[in-house]
């Protein structure tokens, strides 16, 4: 699979992936710049470990410029491009939905709320202003914040 694809899975929205340059990552600090992200601020999103690899493997074959993912033509990646790119990799995987790249950054979020991570940490990795924008991300979680209330170590 493509290494935009793996970054799509846990990272922002398309153009903000396209939008990466070379260095934008930071592989000592296992983070990715996004520049001018929503609001026009620039943040940084962790690298998870199991990408560097792949992206150093891409970058010893595709040997990229100036952008992290660039076109067949050089330059920077299409929107376009992105989309072929994520419903073809729907279709290898057997996902029968429809599937489009902000499809993704929704999971991201649900995925990171259902493994209990504070959703004020989620509003910041996404660059969310307002934390009412991260709950719209996260309506699909199937969560049902079983936690063990305090009470119960007190009376038990």
């Amino acid at each position: 699979m493509h290494p935009c694809v793996h970054l799509f899975l846990w990272t922002p929205a398309g153009g903000e992936l396209i939008n990466l340059k070379l260095e934008d990552v930071d592989s000592k600090r296992m983070l990715i710049k996004i520049r001018g992200a929503k609001g026009k601020k620039d943040r940084y999103v962790q690298l998870p470990s199991a990408i560097l690899p792949l992206l150093r493997n891409y970058y010893k074959e595709i040997k990229p410029k100036e952008w992290l993912f660039e076109g067949q033509k050089g330059g920077q990646y299409s929107p376009t491009s992105v989309l072929r790119l994520v419903k073809h990799s729907a279709r290898l995987a057997g996902i029968k939905k429809r599937v489009y790249p902000h499809i993704l950054r929704h999971s991201y979020a649900t995925h990171n709320l259902e493994q209990g991570i504070d959703i004020r940490y989620i509003q910041e990795w996404m660059g969310h202003g307002s934390i009412k924008t991260t709950q719209r991300y996260t309506q699909g979680s199937k969560n049902n914040f079983n936690f063990r209330n305090p009470i119960d170590d007190i009376i038990d």
